[in-house]
C-alpha cells in the first residue's frame, strides 16, 4: 500500500538522483589512479567473489564473525523486500507481492518476516558488542557506526509497525504466516480502532520510506561506504598471492614511488573505499601491538580520505592541498607509521575484502627514499653497503666464502651441478647463520645433492632494498644477479633464507627469470621422506616450539614441510605457539627492519619470544636467519640463564645424520 503516489514519486526522484550524484563524484575520483588490469580471467573471479563476498570466508573465521554473516545475508534478503516496498510506492496497482501465486507470496512474507527479526536481533548483537565488547583496534563508539546501526534498526522496526498495523486493520492476506509481525499485531495493536491502525500503517509506511531514502543517501559520505564496494573489491582481488610490489619503470623524468594520491593504481584507491572498518589488520599487525605509531587499518583511512580531499581539485586540474606523507593530520600518512612495517602481510591475511596494505606502504616508501631522500638515518650506511659491495655490512665479496674453509666446497659449474646453493648474506657473513650454512651443506652432500655455489661473485638478492623502497638499487642488482644466473646455466636454486627465497622465487619473475627455487625446509623434508638421509634421532632438544617464518609461511604458504621434517627427524612433533601458521606473530626482521632501531614501545622480538616462552620450551626452532637473529636477541632479554637455545631446522636435522 502506498499512502499517496506523487508525494512520493517526488521524494523518491530527488533521491534517487542526489544518489547517483554523490556516487557518481565518489567513484569518478577511482579513475584517478594508475591503470591496474583486475579484468582477466572472469571466472576465477567471480568464484572468488561467490566464496569471499557471499560466502563471507573470512568474515566467520572471527567469533563475532557470525553476526556479520547473519546481518550481511538478512540485508541481502531483504533487498527483495526493499526494491518491491519502493516500487510498489510508485506503482501500486502493478507491482506487489499480492499479486504472486498466493503459495510464492506465503513463503516469502514469512521469510521477509523471520529474516528482519534476525537482522534486529544482529543489531542488536552488535550494539551490545561496541558498547560491552569494543574490540581494540576498531573505533567502536564512532557516532558513524551508531548511525547505520540505527538506520538498520529502524528499518526493521517500521517493518514490523507497517505489517503489524496491516495485519490489526485486516488488510494483510498473509497474516498467518507472519509470526513476528503477526505477534505484534495480536498484543500491541490488538483493539486499537480502525482510523487510528489506519493512521499507523500511513506513519510506518512512510517512516520506512524516509529511512530507507536516508540511508542510501547517507552511505557515499559515511565510513560504511563498504557495503557499495566490499563485493566487488573481493571480484578485484588478486588472483595470486601477493607476494611482491609492481615494478617501476626507470625513464627520464619519471615520478618514483606514491607521493601524491593519484599514483597509486586505481585498485589502491578502491581498496580504501572497501575498508569494512572491522580493525582485523590492526589487532594482528605487530607494530600496532607493541606500541608503534603504524596502524593498517588507519593507514588505508587517510588514504580515502586524502583522496576525498585531493581528488576534486586533480579532476579540476589543480594541485593537491594536502600531503599524502607527513602532514600530521587526518588524510595524511605518517612517515613514523610507513616506516614501522615489517612487511609481515598478516594484515592482508585476514582483511575480509582483501584490501592490500603492504604494497601502498611500500610505495610509499619509495616515494620518499627516490624522490626526497627521506628515511632513516641508519639506512644510509645499509644502502652505500648494498650499492658498492652488495650486502648489508660493507664486507669484501672474497669473505663470502669464508664459511667453507674448513670443507670441500665446489663451484657452480653450468651442465654438470644441478644445484645453485645461493648462500645469501646471512649465511656467508653472519657468524650464527654460518653454522647453519655448514649443517645444510652436510644435509646435501649425505643426501647425495648435486650443489655448488657462486662464492665472491654471488649478489644480494636485494630483498630489503626493494622493501625499503630503494626500488632503484634493487632494480640493478636484481638484473646483474639474473644476468649471471642465465650466463652460469643456473636453473635450480637451494635457499635457507625465506626472504631470499620468496625474492627469487617471485620478485625475479618480473624479470623474466624462470628459476625452481626450492627452501632448505622444503629440500630436508623431501630427502627425509625419501629415505634418502639416515637419522638416528636427535638429542638434547627437550620440548621444541616451531616459528613460522612470515615469508615462508603466509607469503610463500610453506608451513608442512617443515614440521614433517621436525617430527620425522626427532620423533616428536613440535609444540605450537599461541599464534602460529597464517596467524603467526613476524620476529619484528622483514620489510628491511632488521636494520633499523626499534626505539618506540616492546621491541616485536621481545613480544614474539615471550610468547614462545609461555609454552616453557627447551628449543625454539626457526627457519629464517632473520628469526634466529630476533630470537637470539630477544631470549638475552627474557631468558638470563640461557635455558632456551635457537636452532635452525637443518641444524637439528644435522645432529640426527
Amino acid at each position: 500500500m502506498s499512502p499517496n503516489v506523487m508525494p512520493f514519486a517526488v521524494i523518491f526522484v530527488v533521491a534517487v538522483v542526489f544518489f547517483g550524484w554523490s556516487a557518481f563524484k565518489r567513484f569518478r575520483l577511482i579513475t584517478l589512479g594508475k591503470a591496474d588490469n583486475r579484468f582477466n580471467e572472469l571466472g576465477k573471479r567471480f568464484w572468488n567473489m561467490l566464496f569471499y563476498a557471499f560466502g563471507q570466508r573470512r568474515v566467520v573465521a572471527r567469533p563475532f564473525g557470525i553476526n556479520h554473516f547473519i546481518l550481511f545475508w538478512c540485508f541481502m534478503i531483504l533487498l527483495i523486500a526493499n526494491a518491491e516496498f519502493l516500487l510498489n510506492g510508485l506503482f501500486p496497482e502493478y507491482i506487489d507481492l499480492a499479486l504472486l501465486p498466493s503459495g510464492l507470496y506465503y513463503a516469502l512474507s514469512l521469510i521477509f518476516d523471520l529474516v528482519s527479526l534476525f537482522a534486529f536481533l544482529a543489531v542488536i548483537v552488535a550494539v551490545i558488542r561496541r558498547l560491552a565488547f569494543p574490540p581494540p583496534n576498531m573505533d567502536a563508539h564512532s557516532r558513524d557506526a551508531f548511525v547505520i546501526i540505527s538506520l538498520v534498526g529502524a528499518l526493521m522496526l517500521a517493518f514490523f509497525g507497517l505489517h503489524a498495523s496491516e495485519i490489526a486493520h485486516g488488510l494483510e492476506p498473509a497474516a498467518s504466516y507472519m509470526p513476528v509481525s503477526g505477534f505484534i499485531a495480536r498484543t500491541v495493536f490488538a483493539g486499537l480502532p480502525l482510523p487510528m491502525l489506519a493512521w499507523l500503517i500511513f506513519i510506518f509506511w512512510w517512516i520506512h520510506a524516509i529511512v530507507l531514502l536516508g540511508f542510501l543517501n547517507y552511505l557515499p559520505y559515511s565510513k560504511h561506504m563498504h557495503i557499495m564496494t566490499a563485493i566487488p573489491n573481493c571480484f578485484f582481488k588478486s588472483l595470486d598471492k601477493v607476494t611482491t610490489q609492481p615494478r617501476e619503470e626507470f625513464k627520464k623524468e619519471s615520478v618514483f614511488g606514491v607521493g601524491q594520491v593519484d599514483y597509486f593504481p586505481w585498485k589502491g584507491l578502491f581498496d580504501s573505499y572497501s575498508c569494512t572498518v572491522c580493525g582485523r589488520c590492526s589487532d594482528i599487525c605487530p607494530a600496532t601491538s607493541t606500541g608503534k605509531e603504524l596502524n593498517p587499518r588507519l593507514v588505508i583511512h587517510d588514504i580515502k580520505e586524502n583522496l576525498f580531499h585531493n581528488g576534486p581539485l586533480l579532476v579540476k586540474g589543480e594541485k593537491t592541498t594536502l600531503p599524502l606523507i607527513g602532514a600530521g593530520c587526518e588524510g595524511s600518512v605518517s612517515e613514523a607509521s610507513i616506516w614501522a612495517c615489517t612487511t609481515c602481510a598478516a594484515c592482508m591475511e585476514v582483511c575480509p575484502v582483501f584490501i592490500e596494505h603492504v604494497p601502498r606502504i611500500v610505495d610509499m616508501r619509495r616515494d620518499l627514499v627516490e624522490m626526497r631522500a627521506k628515511f632513516p638515518e641508519e639506512l644510509l650506511s645499509f644502502f652505500e653497503n648494498m650499492e658498492q659491495r652488495s650486502n648489508p655490512w660493507g664486507i669484501a665479496p672474497a669473505e663470502r666464502t669464508k664459511w667453507a674453509s674448513g670443507i670441500d666446497v665446489k663451484p657452480f659449474e653450468s651442465g654438470k651441478t644441478e644445484y645453485l646453493f645461493f648462500v645469501g648474506c646471512y649465511g656467508a657473513f653472519d657468524a650464527r647463520s654460518r653454522r647453519v650454512t655448514l649443517a645444510l651443506s652436510r644435509i646435501l652432500n649425505a643426501g647425495g645433492i648435486s650443489w655448488g655455489i657462486l662464492g665472491k661473485d654471488e649478489f644480494c638478492c636485494g630483498d630489503s632494498l626493494r622493501r625499503l623502497g630503494n626500488e632503484f638499487a634493487f632494480d640493478r642488482m636484481a638484473r646483474d644477479s639474473i644476468k649471471m644466473f642465465q650466463e652460469r646455466g643456473v636453473k635450480k636454486i637451494i635457499t635457507q633464507c625465506p626472504h631470499c627465497y620468496n625474492t627469487l622465487k617471485n620478485d625475479y619473475r618480473q624479470y623474466g627469470a624462470e628459476l625452481e627455487v626450492v627452501h632448505h625446509t622444503e629440500l630436508i623434508n623431501t630427502l627425509i621422506q625419501e629415505g634418502k638421509l639416515k637419522l638416528n634421532g636427535a638429542k638434547n632438544l627437550g620440548k621444541l616450539v616451531f616459528h613460522d617464518s612470515c615469508y615462508l609461511g603466509r607469503y610463500n604458504l610453506i608451513y608442512d614441510a617443515p614440521r614433517q621434517a621436525l617430527a620425522t627427524a626427532t620423533g616428536q612433533h613440535p609444540v605450537e605457539m599461541e599464534r602460529h601458521h597464517d596467524k603467526s606473530f613476524c620476529c619484528g626482521a622483514g620489510g628491511g627492519r632488521m636494520w633499523l632501531e626499534e626505539s618506540v614501545g616492546k621491541r616485536i622480538n621481545v613480544a614474539r619470544v615471550e610468547e614462545a616462552l609461555q609454552e616453557n620450551p627447551d628449543t625454539v626452532c626457526v627457519c629464517c636467519p632473520y628469526c634466529m637473529t630476533m630470537f637470539e636477541d630477544g631470549l638475552k632479554d627474557k631468558d638470563a640463564d640461557a635455558k632456551v637455545q635457537v636452532l635452525d631446522l637443518a641444524e637439528i636435522v644435522d645432529k640426527t645424520l
